[in-house]
């Protein structure tokens, strides 16, 4: 519950944006800040709180970080001041990123078994998109009737639910303290924020100081007594492929969703609460946790991710024949249907290889690479794709197309790239999964 939780507070507030702007009066810039506020201190945050999770043991950090997160969720919603908005969206983040890693933590201890433990991580892989869908149709459906303020409200009701439960949780035993880090954790926190923030306003010079940060905070990995960051956990080759797989898959997720709400809305007209009733085939997302390990019991990792990458590329090829007038019942819907599908499948399988061959006391800092590959994908994969369909949106103009179809062509040229990427990974994994399962 409280996976799908974090990461459906990140689409929860897109929908309601113009209300915001419109109480606040807030610029173009301010809103965009607003919206990216609590990927940005989650994604960049998550390593740091994979380090104290293992430092001062999983159920503890587990409900400090659901506090944080609860508390500041319910101080957004009842915010007088956009300022008070903003910093409560920038808190939710540092709070989830508390969270996220001892949550991964917890399933490891409550699940000492591998083989159980697979299971486990077959259908927690398949939580994140459940997240991101449950946000965007809820993100329509309060837009159309209630308050934005609603956005914060229900995260702060479904954490008071969950912290009334945490005694039943595990007492996942802390490592010896040591150094904590915080000049790896202020390095590799602020790479990723500036490197999403370069590539959301496209600035290169920012992009360029963000790489340099970053491999600053890995050579330190390299030669630190006491990494932040194991690199050894990163010379994985079956892992790095599954992170890459979370990342993309994550990003694409965002990308459909952004792009379709914008179709939808202003290029067929549907209101904000008939574009969330388009994403109901989004539910079968549902479907895929019990059918994610029971595949992956029975036919291995390496198929399940494969499978799931080749639906979600056919999904996204589907989409890049959208024209203007495209009917709903036409590829519109036959691809909503196979995306959830084969993006469930494609995280099952990633987060189990992930997490891997990854020692207990090791647990939360794996648990945020995840989760790290998971939050940075949407910031960085949806701005990059984009400025690919602003610059073809562009084009088509200068070649004398209207507007609507300038646009939707643009839409379609970010659908056409992201199938290509998932046919590329998917051809990446089976040759690295395979290589893995003959070691």
């Amino acid at each position: 519950m409280i996976q799908v939780t974090l990461i459906a507070a990140i689409t929860l507030i897109v929908v309601p944006l113009p209300a915001i702007q419109q109480q606040f009066g807030l610029s173009p810039a301010e809103l965009a800040l607003l919206s990216a506020g609590y990927g940005l201190s989650f994604g960049g945050l998550l390593l740091v709180g994979g380090r104290l999770t293992d430092r001062f043991g999983a159920r503890r950090m587990f409900v400090a970080g659901l506090a944080v997160f609860g508390g500041t969720s319910l101080l957004g919603g009842l915010a007088a001041a956009h300022v008070v908005v903003l910093a409560a969206r920038f808190t939710q983040g540092v709070g989830a990123a508390m969270v996220a890693p001892a949550a991964v933590a917890l399933v490891t201890h409550l699940y000492p078994d591998s083989a159980r433990r697979s299971r486990a991580f077959a259908v927690w892989g398949t939580l994140s998109i459940t997240g991101a869908v449950a946000g965007t149709m809820l993100s329509g459906l309060i837009a159309s009737v209630g308050s934005w303020r609603w956005t914060f409200l229900i995260p702060a009701v479904i954490a008071t639910g969950v912290l009334a439960g945490f005694r039943r949780l595990p007492a996942a035993s802390a490592q010896p303290a040591s150094q904590l880090g915080v000049l790896d954790g202020t390095l590799v926190t602020a790479g990723l924020v500036a490197l999403s923030y370069g590539v959301l306003e496209g600035r290169l010079v920012v992009i360029g100081s963000s790489v340099l940060v970053l491999v600053g905070f890995l050579v330190r990995q390299v030669h630190a007594a006491d990494p932040l960051l194991p690199i050894q956990l990163l010379m994985d080759r079956g892992r790095g492929a599954a992170l890459l797989v979370i990342w993309l898959t994550a990003a694409a997720s965002t990308v459909g969703t952004f792009l379709l709400s914008l179709y939808f809305q202003q290029i067929q007209g549907r209101s904000s609460a008939m574009t969330s009733v388009a994403f109901l085939p989004f539910l079968l997302i549902l479907t895929t946790a019990p059918l994610s390990a029971h595949l992956t019991r029975r036919h291995g990792v390496r198929r399940v991710t494969v499978l799931g990458l080749l639906l979600a590329a056919t999904s996204m090829l589907l989409l890049s024949r959208i024209q203007v007038d495209s009917p709903y019942g036409g590829v519109v819907l036959a691809a909503l249907a196979l995306f959830p599908l084969g993006a469930g499948l494609a995280f099952s399988g990633a987060t189990v290889t992930a997490m891997s061959r990854v020692p207990a006391e090791r647990s939360g800092v794996a648990g945020g690479l995840v989760n790290t590959a998971m939050e940075v994908g949407p910031t960085v994969g949806l701005a990059l794709l984009l400025a690919l369909a602003t610059a073809r949106t562009e084009a088509l103009r200068d070649d004398g197309l209207a507007t609507a179809a300038a646009t939707t062509g643009g839409y379609a040229a970010a659908f056409t790239v992201t199938a290509l990427a998932f046919a590329i990974t998917a051809t990446a994994v089976a040759f690295t999964f395979r290589k893995e399962e003959q070691q």
